[in-house]
Parts: C-alpha cells; structure tokens; sequence
C-alpha cells in the first residue's frame, strides 16, 4: 500500500494519535500536517468539513478526503486507489 495520505492532524488528537498507531502497525505510509502550525492546512480541513477543523481529516492521492476514518475506511480507500 505505497499510496499517497496526507493526514491533517494536532498534537493533542487522540483520535489522530490512535488511526497514526493502527495505520503504523499495518505499514501504511502517510505524510503529517499539523493544522496549527500550517494555516494552509487548516484552510484545507475546513473545505472539506463544512467549515469545521475537525481531525484526523485524510486526503488521499486522488484528492479525496475523509474524516476520522477507521482504519478499515483507509484500508478500502486504499484497495480503491
């Protein structure tokens, strides 16, 4: 699974920090962005939620996004890909 994730995320996440260790465990590659220190970043979480900085907020290489996936949802997404 060498697709492309960026996941926008905080520090203080902890369900950011849960999907990081369970999509670590399965050998998932993935690029972190903190939304407060990346005003960019936050903007982008905001398009994709209605408004709302809410993470763990994926984007995926074909420009699809979802919110506080589980670990199941990335791995699908990923199959799609």
């Amino acid at each position: 699974m060498s697709s492309s994730i960026t996941m926008y995320t905080t520090p203080w996440c902890g369900y950011c920090h849960r999907l990081k260790s369970q999509m670590d465990r399965e050998g998932i590659a993935y690029e972190i962005v903190d939304i407060e220190q990346v005003p960019d970043a936050a903007l982008i979480v905001e398009q994709v939620n209605n408004g709302n900085q809410t993470v763990p907020t994926l984007v995926f290489s074909d420009g699809s996004a979802v919110t506080n996936p589980s670990l199941a949802q990335v791995k699908e997404k990923l199959a799609a890909l």
